[in-house]
């Protein structure tokens, strides 16, 4: 039950950091999801509570910022500059 738990508010803290980070962001729900949920691990290395999911929420915008900006889960034709 503990895992179930940990891969719910793992996808809210990835929605969370989707929402925070300005632009548009080429990832999918699963890719959020897995990024929320590393997230959540190197926030609980670092912390505990909900100073922990605080920074998975900060851990997260910048991951899913680093995963736009590599243009990861892209499909399709390249983007055009």
């Amino acid at each position: 039950m503990h895992w179930i738990w940990f891969i719910i508010v793992g996808a809210l803290v990835g929605l969370l950091g989707r929402l925070f980070h300005r632009g548009r962001d080429p990832i999918g729900f699963l890719l959020t999801t897995a990024v929320g949920i590393l997230s959540l691990v190197i926030a609980a290395a670092i912390s505990s509570g909900w100073i922990a999911f605080a920074i998975g929420v900060v851990i997260a915008v910048v991951l899913v910022a680093l995963l736009g900006h590599l243009n990861v889960g892209h499909r399709g034709a390249p983007r055009r500059v």
